[in-house]
């Protein structure tokens, strides 16, 4: 979509998606929004190609890729859902002891953009594996609709110790270095800030994109750096932050906030309007960045 057309689109729009993605509205409901501005001379066409998600527009990295090798793996989570499984994807040009990076999914289910982030992660010499919580269902059922009223239907509490599991497996790799690395959207974010403050020594370093802090009495365990990722326009996730901060500073974390103007919740995800390339293009570049001084 071109940047004239996504302008185009009024700012409620994007934030009726948010909370439709999020569950806060159904999606009847989100249709009956969306239809007010048909009435006023919108395409639906227009909003729904752009606000629903196209995943052929989320492979920067082929499956094919002669520097990666993809596979799927599964892992014990005998404090979750028993067995759980991942998107593994390994560099095929790197020998030796690597970083390894566990991607984290927003909330429903391991789609095609997150494994991409995954391959993109292993091109840049990460191990990288990416859990899929709907594992458990079947796995992601290959539409959002599905895959979020399926995550929605588990124990959360299970779901968190999957992710768990699957930190401890993949740390514990072969060829791994022994340093983790988290990276996660959304959901997937506040995992990451979950992961960090539930068990203290698991990760060394963790990039939670647009997600809500773990519950205040964990917070005090966290010890791993932290770089955190926000977009101006995401007033919800937002809003969680200035106390976040406070016991960050509080409990002395080393962490880096940065806020990306005018951007979406979601901002990162190439696969809707949301997406927001100049700003996703470097907080990437920072998260690069960040795994390589703190993962090697």
């Amino acid at each position: 979509m071109s940047q004239q057309l996504k302008n185009d689109i009024p700012q409620e729009a994007f934030d009726w998606y948010d909370e439709y993605a999020h569950g806060m509205i159904d999606r009847r409901s989100f249709m009956k929004k969306l239809g007010t501005l048909v009435a006023i001379g919108y395409s639906m066409t227009l909003l729904t190609s752009a606000l629903l998600p196209n995943y052929a527009l989320a492979e920067q990295v082929s499956f094919n890729d002669a520097d990666i090798k993809a596979t799927y793996a599964t892992f014990d989570s005998p404090l979750g859902h028993g067995k759980g499984q991942g998107y593994l994807v390994t560099p095929t040009n790197k020998t030796g002891k690597l970083p390894v990076v566990l991607v984290i999914h927003e909330n429903r289910g391991l789609n095609p953009y997150i494994k991409d982030v995954a391959r993109r992660l292993a091109k840049q010499g990460f191990i990288a594996f990416a859990p899929d919580a709907l594992y458990p269902l079947g796995g992601y059922p290959g539409n959002d609709d599905e895959g979020k009223a399926m995550q929605k239907s588990l124990d959360k509490s299970k779901i968190q110790q999957d992710f768990v599991a699957a930190a401890n497996f993949l740390k514990n790799q072969p060829n791994s270095n022994g340093k983790l690395g988290a990276v996660g959207f959304c959901f997937g974010g506040y995992i990451v800030n979950y992961l960090a403050a539930a068990q203290p020594n698991l990760l060394s370093a963790g990039v939670p994109f647009y997600g809500t802090p773990a519950s205040k009495e964990l917070r005090k365990n966290i010890k791993a750096p932290l770089m955190v990722q926000l977009g101006e326009l995401d007033q919800r996730v937002n809003n969680t932050w200035p106390e976040y901060e406070t016991d960050l500073i509080t409990f002395n974390v080393p962490y880096q906030m940065f806020m990306y103007k005018n951007a979406n919740h979601g901002f990162h995800n190439d696969s809707t309007s949301r997406y927001d390339k100049e700003n996703a293009e470097l907080a990437w570049t920072r998260t690069l960045a960040f795994f390589n001084e703190n993962l090697n």
